[in-house]
């Protein structure tokens, strides 16, 4: 009868969502219409931002629940097929949607970096942990760790990672979502993220996990709808093929390929327009590498000698027969903007001496580790380094992937471990569809980049441009540096989060796609951010409060705690998002390396070696988070400490060091000390063995 009841549930899931999916469309059609009415591109915006955050509001509050199984684990009953499709949305968070493809515009083949490790981390967790943890039962990763290595000092320090590796993540979705907010809605970035947090909080405030699982399958159906519209009309457009992932690779690339030639060889048209500016970068980073080693030497005598050359070369200008306005103005503006101390003019010249990155040729997209040198010697040498981050990402990602605390509770509301073994499946395939035509968004985009707007002219800029200048000039910024009035790619800043948002303006395709877009992108941050809000108040609430301080809490108050701790958390992270903390994708690959470090040691033993006990969790994750948080802050600029690399390894790669500190000291810790007791080991059988049948359900509910 139950197989029957969950049979007929699954059905009706299908025809709820396809009646969902219908709607939608009719919604975009609706929108279209009014665009073609002339109704105006602010109004549309708005009406696709708050259509769909009230969509999902819906959603939420049809889930409502004060049962804790409904809450922490949707009542163990998401059929495979929905588990995989919310765990597609879950995964895919404003990274996957719309830093994926940005970063493989600007990286090109090392971008690939994080398309193999992200896929390539869920055969890991179908392998290693997901029908183990699944097969556990209870309802979080902190429960898996006091259960097997017993004690609270385990479970304490999984909360503490939990919190770390979400914490850091979310802050990238509401980034997203904030840069989202403020483009298409006029408000500022400050103002877009806390707006944005409104819609995070409405999804998965009061259901919690069945909540935040129905209104992510919502989410994906929209977020890959708007991924794929248009990506294919882009492809139609350049190449008259309908299969951008055909089409990038046979048509487009090649003509990028040789249009990035064209642009590094000086004796063409197009490459002696770009030297031209590269040559003033190239000056520019000279002449600011000059005023800091004065500054270095002299201090304030130096900084006012400059400031009184200024002055005099406006008093010459000034002086002139004939004054020129524009160059009086300009003088005024770079007295106005000196530097008003030694510690300001060091900052300003260390950005100005930066410029000269800008001077280096074009990097060829389909080139495997394209990077530059004066000598053999040292290009052999960068390449080296390349390498070694390349493989170090991938490492991190894949292990960081089956270590996310946020993905592996999706694996606990499925009805059985055959269910959480096909649902891995779904989850892959529903990835795969994004991730195989996110390469193909890249090429196609920056084809239309070299095509149209490199050689076309500055008193001519595309509305886009500007639209984006607005938003952040990070992400959009083109000055005509040498004052020929004429576009060049050296000419052209453009930030890799903005690719996707901003590609149906670039390709001139009609708004209601843009705002179809900005729809799916918001789809995409606010599935992650719920997920990962939810995995950081059930770690405060259930693992920390209801286990270690208050066991005999009610429902209504455990409920109540995990709410408010939800409030205060996602508050917090919507404050420091607004300080803008890094890029998008530097973000998240964070979030995996701490994951990785704090968590994968830890759980693979947990489950394969049954010597693994309480010293040897404590010490691995101990060391493990330890490790990787300590070079992350010692080596990423936005701390300020700016230490040297270990090994030539990126800090988005801390993980590289983390995860072996884990293994390593949960394998030290568990040998000299004594191994764990009979019913802890008789759990790992449980775990591991498919003979042994049941889920530990009843456990921690």
């Amino acid at each position: 009868m139950a197989e029957v009841t969950q049979s007929q549930f699954a059905a009706n899931l299908k025809r709820y969502y396809s009646f969902y999916t219908g709607g939608f469309v009719a919604f975009v059609i609706v929108v279209g219409i009014l665009e073609q009415m002339g109704v105006p591109n602010k109004i549309l915006g708005y009406i696709f931002l708050f259509a769909t955050i009230m969509l999902y509001a819906g959603i939420g509050f049809m889930s409502k629940t004060a049962d804790v199984g409904e809450y922490y684990v949707a009542g163990r009953r998401v059929p495979a097929l929905f588990n995989g499709m919310a765990t597609g949305a879950d995964w895919m968070s404003a990274a996957s949607f719309i830093g994926m493809a940005g970063t493989l515009y600007l990286s090109g083949y090392d971008g690939l970096a994080f398309v193999l490790g992200w896929t390539g981390g869920y055969c890991l967790v179908a392998i290693l942990l997901a029908p183990y943890l699944r097969k556990f039962g209870q309802f979080t990763i902190p429960d898996f760790l006091g259960a097997r290595f017993g004690g609270h000092l385990p479970r304490l320090i999984g909360v503490i990672a939990a919190i770390t590796c979400s914490f850091t993540y979310v802050i990238a979705q509401i980034y997203g979502v904030g840069i989202i907010t403020s483009r298409f809605t006029g408000l500022e970035f400050q103002v877009g993220v806390f707006v944005g947090l409104a819609g995070i909080l409405v999804c998965s405030f009061l259901g919690g996990m069945k909540a935040v699982t129905w209104t992510q399958v919502a989410q994906y159906i929209i977020l890959i709808v708007a991924y794929m519209i248009p990506v294919v009309w882009l492809s139609v457009k350049h190449t008259g093929i309908p299969i951008p992932q055909i089409a990038a690779y046979t048509s487009a690339l090649p003509k990028v390929t040789a249009l990035e030639k064209e642009f590094n060889d000086k004796t063409t048209p197009k490459g002696a327009k770009e030297e031209s500016v590269r040559a003033i970068f190239r000056e520019r980073s000279a002449a600011a590498t000059a005023k800091l080693a004065g500054l270095e030497k002299d201090g304030a005598g130096f900084l006012a000698a400059e400031k009184a050359k200024l002055v005099e070369k406006l008093n010459a200008l000034k002086a002139e027969a004939t004054p020129d306005p524009k160059a009086i103005e300009a003088a005024e503006k770079s007295i106005k903007d000196f530097p008003a101390d030694a510690a300001a003019a060091k900052k300003a010249w260390t950005a100005e001496k930066g410029v000269g990155a800008r001077a280096a040729p074009v990097k060829a997209h389909a080139e495997a580790f394209a990077v530059g040198g004066k000598t053999p010697e040292e290009i052999e040498k960068n390449r080296t380094k390349a390498k070694k981050n390349f493989l170090a990402l991938i490492a991190c990602l894949m292990i960081g992937t089956a270590a996310l605390p946020h993905i592996l509770m999706r694996y606990y509301t499925t009805p059985s471990v055959h269910e959480a073994r096909v649902s891995v499946f779904w989850g892959l395939f529903f990835i795969f569809l994004l991730y195989f035509t996110a390469p193909a968004l890249a090429i196609l985009a920056k084809y239309e980049v070299y095509s149209n707007l490199v050689g076309s002219s500055f008193s001519a800029l595309p509305a886009w441009v500007s639209n984006w200048a607005t938003v952040d000039k990070t992400l959009m910024n083109i000055a005509d540096i040498n004052k020929d009035g004429i576009v060049q790619l050296a000419e052209i800043v453009l930030g890799g989060d903005l690719i996707v948002l901003a590609t149906p303006e670039i390709a001139g395709l009609p708004y209601v796609i843009s705002g179809l877009v900005a729809a799916g992108g918001l789809a995409a941050a606010l599935s992650t951010a719920d997920g990962l809000l939810l995995t950081i108040a059930n770690a405060m609430s259930h693992d920390l409060y209801y286990k270690m301080i208050d066991p005999n809490a009610s429902t209504v108050r455990r409920l109540a705690v995990s709410k408010g701790l939800l409030l205060v958390v996602a508050l917090c992270a919507a404050y420091v998002t607004s300080l803008k903390p890094g890029d998008i994708l530097f973000l998240v690959g964070a979030a995996f390396s701490l994951a990785a470090s704090g968590f994968f040691p830890a759980l693979v033993c947990g489950v394969f070696w049954k010597r693994a006990n309480y010293l040897g969790a404590v010490l691995g994750m101990s060391l493990g988070l330890g490790v990787c948080a300590y070079y992350m802050y010692m080596t990423y600029p936005f701390f300020g400490v700016n230490a040297p690399l270990w090994w030539d390894i990126a800090p988005i790669s801390a993980g590289t060091f983390g995860i072996p500190a884990g293994f390593l000291g949960i394998i030290i810790g568990s040998l000299i000390s004594p191994a764990p007791n009979k019913e802890i080991q008789e759990l790992v059988d449980h775990v591991r063995y498919p003979s042994l049948e049941g889920d530990m359900d009843t456990k921690g509910t």
